[in-house]
């Protein structure tokens, strides 16, 4: 009978091996034992690695323990007792015979230099939330990672749909969706939503996403839940922890970040008061993310070297507003504005009353991250006129200070 080698038709057969307390031996301790040793050592197996140098990452494995270390070159019955080999050695010769070695003992056997005289192959491999992904294409390395690539980002993200088994314990996921965009999320905010059975969101949120969301998913506008006797916030935080209890994965869909003016840390404490686990995945604030969409840096060196981020939601005549104005007025570096559209005219007003320049540029930004953000420019004396006439709507990030005059005006997203 012919060696399975010499058919290179022959497609591999795929299995996993358990490897955890198991003798596996690696022969050369270069790049590719660097790479591959770390995989091995996860799964438990009792490596010995033999070779007369390796590199200083293999080394470091061997000080601490992680791997057992023999300083010297191949000899014929170093495979006894091995249930795995993986030869990576310069030395054509010493490859041969350890193969000659591996195939006498029935010892699957990985070969770097050769992959036609293996009777293994290495995948490529990636782990997702205790999923992982092994891919095989022959000997077409740089096509297995792309595949392994694809299909463990579309794993992360939510894109790749791939249910399964769950058991559902109460719990919320209080995710800040970003500016806008729904490409600026993070990667764990959209797996969280692909697993959803609710999603409670703001109309600030990043509204595309919830197109993408299961026909089974409910989705509510937290702005049209009923709230009757109750503040609204309050009846938010009754129906998240109603449908927690209910058994459901519940995800809180938020505007950039929960904890950035987005009422996040009282969500978190009604739930903690229910007895309700949470999980916060932060989101980028629209504070930071908007201007840059715009062409607006918030720092910039030789031009300021601090940012300030305010709500402008509280006029700064009124008695309920927390925003010491006097004091910002004297700062020399970026000032934030967000939630201020409606206010911009009296915020501005109390900077200059309080020694702002009236020269000082300002940047107010419409829909940022969107593909209908729009960018109106302006100055302390004349921002409040402007957003007037130009007829700026919220949600809009206002940006103050000379940083508006740096970099390249941009009306559409740069992001």
């Amino acid at each position: 009978m012919a060696h399975p080698a010499a058919h290179p038709a022959h497609p591999a057969y795929p299995v996993g091996l358990r490897l955890a307390g198991r003798r596996v031996v690696v022969i050369g301790g270069g790049q590719v034992a660097q790479r591959r040793l770390p995989a091995l050592i996860a799964a438990g197996a009792d490596v010995l690695l033999i070779s007369p140098s390796a590199t200083p990452s293999v080394d470091a494995m061997a000080e601490t323990g992680e791997i057992r270390w023999e300083r010297r070159r191949y000899q014929d019955g170093d495979l006894d007792d091995a249930w795995y080999a993986l030869i990576a050695t310069r030395d054509r010769e010493a490859n041969d015979h350890a193969s000659a070695e591996a195939e006498r003992k029935r010892v699957w056997c990985v070969r770097a230099d050769d992959a036609e005289a293996a009777t293994a192959w290495t995948p490529a491999t990636g782990r997702v939330e205790g999923v992982t992904v092994a891919v095989l294409t022959g000997n077409d390395p740089r096509r297995s990672a792309a595949v392994r690539d694809a299909v463990v980002e579309g794993l992360r993200d939510g894109s790749l749909a791939a249910p399964g088994h769950r058991h559902h314990n109460p719990g919320v996921a209080l995710v800040g969706g970003g500016p806008g965009d729904p490409d600026l999320i993070t990667v764990r905010g959209r797996r969280l939503l692909a697993e959803a059975d609710v999603v409670i969101a703001d109309r600030l949120g990043p509204r595309d996403l919830l197109d993408e969301l299961p026909p089974h998913v409910e989705v509510i506008d937290a702005a049209k839940i009923p709230y009757g006797r109750f503040m609204a916030q309050e009846a938010i935080n009754n129906a998240l922890i109603e449908h927690a209890k209910a058994g459901k994965a519940v995800v809180r869909l938020k505007g950039g970040d929960p904890y950035v003016f987005g009422r996040g840390m009282e969500e978190l404490q009604a739930l903690a008061e229910a007895g309700i686990s949470c999980t916060v995945v932060p989101g980028i604030s629209s504070s930071i993310s908007v201007p840059g969409a715009a062409g607006i840096p918030v720092t910039h060196r030789g031009v300021a070297h601090e940012f300030t981020v305010v709500s402008g939601h509280v006029g700064p005549d009124d008695p309920r507003s927390l925003v010491d104005w006097a004091s910002l007025a004297k700062l020399t570096g970026t000032l934030v504005v967000l939630m201020g559209v409606d206010k911009i005219g009296l915020i501005a007003e109390a900077l200059v009353r309080h020694g702002r320049s009236a020269d000082t540029p300002v940047a107010v930004v419409q829909e940022g991250t969107t593909a209908t953000q729009r960018r109106v420019d302006a100055t302390l004396a004349t921002v409040g006129e402007t957003v007037r006439v130009q007829e700026i709507r919220p949600p809009a990030v206002i940006v103050i200070g000379d940083v508006v005059r740096v970099g390249t005006r941009s009306e559409t997203p740069t992001v």
